[in-house]
C-alpha cells in the first residue's frame, strides 16, 4: 500500500491512498489544479482515483469537491450528515446527487481491493469521520480533526503500518496569538483540534514495532510550527510510557503546500 500527502494544514487538506489496483482520494479541500498538479508529481492524474472520501464538510476539506466532482464525475464517500452539509454548501456549485455514496461510521465497505474502515471522531461538523484501510493484510490510517482521542480510536490505531494524525496546534501559541476567545475554545474543546502534546502522547499509547512511518499533518498556520510540532511530538514518545524513543520511527511533516514523499509499506 501506499500513502501521500499532497496538502495537509488548516488552509487545506487533500490525502491519497491506494495499492496496485485502487487509488483514492480522501477529502478535496484545494484547488482542482492543485490537486492534479499533486497527482502528476506522484505520478498519477485525479481521473486515476476510484473515488474520493470525505472526513467532513468544512471548507479546508471539501472547498475543490465541486469543481473535482463535476470534472471527472468520481464517486464520492461520505456520512449521510457530511453528505447533507455538503449539499447546503451553496460555495460548491451544483454536484451530482448520483455521485454521492452514504457510508455510517463503524461499517466498513470495500473500494476495488481496499478495505475502508470509517471510525467516528470528536469534531464540531455535522458526522465527521477518520478512515483506516487495509490491503494484503498491510493497513493506514488518516487521522485529524479530533479534539480528543478514546479507546476506540486508538484500538483502530494500533497495528497500522503507516499513518498520518493530527498535530494541529501548539497550545502557547494559541493562547496567546489572536484568535478571539470563543475559537481559542473551540479549537482547545473536546469537538475541536489535537496539540503538538496530545498527538505525541496519542503516538505514544499506539506505537508498536511493525508501525513503518508517521506523517505529522493538519498544523495551523498561525498556531503552530513544523518544527516545534516535530520536536514537541518527538518529546512527548520519548518521554512517554512505552519502550520506544521517538528516533526509532520515521516521522515527518505532511505540509501545507507541497506534496510529501510517497510512503510504501
Amino acid at each position: 500500500m501506499e500513502l501521500f500527502s499532497i496538502a495537509s494544514g488548516s488552509s487545506g487538506n487533500c490525502i491519497c491512498v491506494g495499492d496496485d489496483r485502487c487509488h483514492l482520494m480522501i477529502d478535496a479541500g484545494i484547488s482542482g489544479k492543485r490537486i492534479e498538479a499533486g497527482m502528476n508529481k506522484m505520478g498519477y492524474t485525479t481521473k486515476d482515483m476510484d473515488g474520493i472520501l470525505i472526513t467532513h464538510e468544512h471548507s479546508d476539506h471539501v472547498s475543490g469537491l465541486g469543481v473535482v466532482a463535476r470534472k471527472y464525475g468520481l464517486p464520492i464517500y461520505a456520512t449521510k450528515g457530511t453528505i447533507a452539509a455538503i449539499r447546503r454548501t451553496k460555495s460548491l456549485g451544483t454536484i451530482n446527487d448520483g455521485l454521492f455514496h452514504s457510508i455510517t461510521a463503524g461499517e466498513p465497505f470495500t473500494i476495488g481491493g481496499i478495505t475502508v474502515d470509517p471510525v467516528h471522531i470528536s469534531h464540531d461538523a455535522a458526522d465527521p469521520v477518520a478512515y483506516f484501510f487495509e490491503s494484503g493484510q498491510k493497513r493506514i490510517g488518516v487521522v485529524t480533526d479530533l479534539g480528543y482521542y478514546d479507546d476506540v480510536i486508538m484500538e483502530k490505531m494500533k497495528n497500522l503500518d503507516a499513518l498520518l494524525v493530527e498535530a494541529n496546534h501548539d497550545i502557547h501559541m494559541l493562547q496567546a496569538g489572536s484568535y478571539p476567545y470563543p475559537l481559542k475554545q473551540r479549537i482547545l474543546g473536546e469537538r475541536g483540534h489535537l496539540s503538538n502534546e496530545s498527538c505525541g502522547q496519542l503516538l505514544s499509547r499506539i506505537l508498536h514495532d511493525s508501525l513503518k512511518y508517521i506523517l505529522l499533518g493538519h498544523l495551523s498556520r498561525e498556531n503552530n510550527y513544523p518544527e516545534l510540532a516535530f520536536v514537541t511530538v518527538q518529546q512527548e514518545i520519548t518521554l512517554g510510557d512505552n519502550p520506544y524513543r521517538a528516533n526509532d520511527f520515521p516521522i515527518e511533516i505532511a505540509a501545507r503546500d507541497q506534496v510529501s514523499r510517497l510512503v510504501t509499506v
